[in-house]
């Protein structure tokens, strides 16, 4: 679900800080789609918000999102808005909670 290495190299390219911090805006903006998307806004907009979520899945790895985003970006660039928010909405959930688990900084000490 979640490509490692990229956030690796990601990481190594960056430092720790900065990465963190790309982290943070990453979920703050994705999450801040999420909570719009919607088919009823249009094909249009769909195709914008999954064009933009998917770019930014796969500067972080979130591989299976990415795939799930590129494929409703272009059902929707063709006008159709018959596409699975729910599975998109799930698949981000997930991977956000995985990569959380995986990069969160150990609480205590």
């Amino acid at each position: 679900m979640i490509d490692w290495d990229r956030l690796n190299e990601l990481r190594s390219e960056i430092g720790d800080g900065d990465f963190a911090e790309v982290v943070e805006l990453f979920l703050l903006e994705a999450d801040e789609v999420i909570a719009r998307i919607s088919v009823s806004a249009g094909a249009t907009a769909l195709e914008a918000d999954l064009h933009f979520l998917k770019g930014a899945a796969l500067n972080l790895g979130f591989r299976r999102f990415a795939a799930l985003c590129q494929e409703g970006e272009k059902r929707a660039a063709t006008g159709s808005c018959d596409i699975e928010l729910a599975t998109v909405i799930d698949c981000y959930q997930q991977s956000k909670s995985i990569l959380l688990k995986g990069v969160a900084p150990e609480e205590g000490g």
